[in-house]
């Protein structure tokens, strides 16, 4: 799948809707009057799921005055990181931030996505995701706590489908060496629509896997690419201010 996703400074632990507008051949996304996304809800009882997990695991070099702990606390700036394409994000407030995503394909049908996202430091082990390890320093939590699909009005209702996101990211200093890990799961729950009720199961399983993971892969790439290269500059930018 080729369409998958393009996601002030604040140091505390526990911390306009966009409307799209041609102007001269291009695609540019205008502030406007806030308007309330759809609030998640949980997984549908009487729907399918898929589920699909990815996790990240690579070295992380920290230096003297400049922690991958202090990083994480400008949200802002992380945010950025993973998504850097300002046209389709926006800051809602401290730590939530709507991202209107690339269009997604599920066999016959396509969808436009809006989400609100939103990003929290933890610490001291309070309120961790489960298989977190306590002594870890400082984590960061994403989760999306509402969402739009766009473009499905004839297909699905908003109560026929559920959208589930979570995932954190924290330095790991229990080995050797620092090591950043975190992991990220997308879950996704709806009312079988006529269309897609004769595809074979498998066939739609596969390919729900398909989309989640190419989602999942997306944003695994920016974290190990982007991130830990913003998180180098910040680096030098500490360091100059050390000299």
């Amino acid at each position: 799948m080729e369409k998958v996703a393009a996601a002030h400074t604040s140091y505390s632990c526990h911390n306009k809707f966009l409307m799209p507008n041609l102007n001269g051949g291009r695609f540019l996304f205008l502030q406007a009057k806030q308007k309330p996304l759809i609030v998640k809800s949980q997984m549908i009882s009487n729907g399918t799921t898929y589920t699909s997990r990815i996790s990240t695991d690579i070295p992380l070099y920290e230096i003297p005055g400049a922690s991958f702990d202090g990083y994480l606390e400008n949200k802002p700036r992380v945010f950025k990181a993973i998504f850097p394409d300002k046209r389709r994000s926006q800051q809602l407030n401290e730590e939530e931030w709507r991202i209107h995503m690339l269009p997604i394909g599920f066999l016959f049908i396509t969808a436009w996505p809006v989400i609100d996202m939103r990003l929290r430091c933890k610490c001291k082990g309070i309120e961790y995701p489960p298989g977190i390890p306590p002594n870890v320093s400082k984590l960061l939590e994403l989760d999306i706590i509402r969402w739009e699909l766009q473009g499905l009005d004839d297909v699905l209702k908003p109560s026929q489908f559920s959208l589930a996101v979570k995932g954190s990211l924290y330095p790991d200093r229990n080995g050797p060496r620092s090591r950043l890990k975190g992991q990220l799961q997308m879950s996704i729950s709806f009312v079988l629509p006529h269309i897609l009720a004769l595809v074979p199961e498998d066939v739609r399983r596969d390919v729900a896997d398909s989309v989640l993971r190419g989602l999942l892969q997306n944003m695994k790439s920016k974290v190990n690419g982007s991130l830990l290269s913003d998180y180098a500059e910040f680096k030098k930018e500490k360091q100059k201010t050390l000299v």
